[in-house]
């Protein structure tokens, strides 16, 4: 491709902000807080917005059968590639209202605003457009996180993944039954992803500069573990005779620290969730499930805290005098995003004088089961003090602006000039 960045793409903030403002209303608090859990009635209302949107602009919906919502922009012909843009709409509880959701309104601006310069300009594209909407990207309701996106990728059997069960026991097949997107249509694998985000981090933030892409994605490891113990009465059990799977999760979940401590910046765990029962103020607890992470960018890093862990689990039920069982693990691997795509940003970037900081992805995104099936990459502008899942959680309307128009300038490269197969590959 030539170094010379054709003319922009021009987006409109105006309406890029009106979009963020409307889809906000569904599940947003007073305080800045979302609270739209993944396929939830707020969930459902914020997709037929989406898709009334997608009707009024002239875009094809699709919803594939994990709930996954696409809306298509073919002006290049039914057989020419199509570059997929987006991210997810659903939230943490009590989270903040531009993780994901930016990605999506962006991609929806992005893309109007292509598509309106390409009919100004007369010209025939060579990639056709697609936005999406992935669910259950963060994994707050159904776990695991990026399940749509991974079974779009095929690494998630569709059917398991619709039988997963939130905390009440509802299935994600009730739950898309129930808000009207158990879907049939069939979604071609894209030839390219784009995703905007948040960073999420202060890298940029503390750096004054507007842009970065992730080039890196950590691996993850995530288990569920139940510390099994004996109910009993707080009062009247001597406390040697006390099986206390809590204290057991207790000791696991100092134990953690350490091990991250081990390994410095290498090395992030958690426990993010802790389900207790009976969950009684008066009672010793017969069952306490911890919702594990171990995170890294290196594979050996990350098994060498998962072999620390197992030893760690089993001397903390020792201790606590309980019994354990994993229940269930998740894998994801380490790796980097798309060279082509990576270098199309940077350019895009410093037409405008601006950097494009190259960042490691620690938290998961939709591109990074994508990128396992067709060149994928996350684009990230900052985030106030590095806030997110959190109701502070703040990107500036001049950066959102900023980061959609990288992205629309993007989307018009690729459509004029397509993105060649050589500089494809991760």
């Amino acid at each position: 491709m030539p170094d010379i960045v054709p003319e922009r793409a021009t987006i409109n903030p105006s309406r890029l902000q009106a979009m963020m403002d409307e889809l906000s209303v569904f599940g947003g608090g007073p305080d800045g807080s979302m609270t739209r859990l993944s396929l939830s009635q707020e969930d459902g209302a914020a997709r037929d917005w989406l898709g009334r949107w997608f009707a009024r602009n002239g875009f094809t919906e699709a919803v594939d059968a994990i709930g996954n919502q696409f809306g298509s922009l073919s002006l290049a012909g039914a057989n020419a590639p199509v570059v997929m843009v987006g991210s997810h709409i659903d939230s943490q509880p009590n989270g903040g209202r531009f993780d994901g959701a930016l990605g999506v309104v962006s991609a929806c601006e992005a893309v109007l605003a292509v598509s309106e310069r390409l009919k100004a300009e007369k010209k025939l594209p060579v990639w056709n457009f697609q936005v999406v909407n992935w669910t259950n990207e963060e994994g707050a309701r159904f776990q695991p996180s990026l399940l749509g996106s991974s079974v779009f990728a095929g690494a998630l059997e569709r059917e398991w993944a619709l039988d997963r069960k939130d905390g009440d026991g509802v299935t994600v097949r009730q739950s898309l039954a129930q808000i009207g997107y158990a879907g049939k249509d069939t979604v071609a694998i894209p030839s390219a992803l784009i995703e905007l985000h948040i960073e999420g981090d202060k890298a940029l933030f503390e750096a004054n500069e507007k842009f970065g892409i992730f080039t890196r994605f950590w691996g993850a490891t995530k288990y569920r573990l139940a510390f099994l113990g004996r109910q009993a009465h707080t009062g009247a059990t001597p406390m040697a005779q006390r099986k206390d799977a809590l204290l057991g999760a207790a000791y696991l979940i100092a134990d953690l620290k350490q091990i991250a401590g081990e390994h410095g910046l290498d090395l992030h765990t958690s426990v993010g969730r802790l389900e207790v029962f009976p969950n009684s103020p008066n009672t010793v607890s017969s069952e306490a499930v911890l919702f594990i992470e171990l995170r890294s960018g290196s594979p050996e890093v990350l098994a060498a805290a998962e072999r620390k862990m197992k030893l760690r689990m089993e001397a903390a039920a020792e201790k606590a005098g309980v019994t354990f069982e994993v229940r269930a693990i998740d894998r994801r691997k380490a790796g980097r995003f798309a060279k082509g795509l990576i270098s199309l940003a940077e350019r895009i970037a410093a037409s405008f004088g601006e950097t494009a900081r190259h960042l490691d992805t620690i938290g998961g995104h939709d591109a990074v089961a994508m990128s396992s099936v067709c060149p994928s990459v996350v684009l990230a502008v900052r985030s106030r003090d590095g806030v997110i899942h959190h109701p502070t959680e703040l990107t500036s309307a001049a950066d959102q602006a900023f980061g959609t128009q990288v992205l629309a300038d993007m989307l018009y490269t690729l459509a004029s000039e397509g993105l060649p197969a050589n500089e494809a590959a991760a």
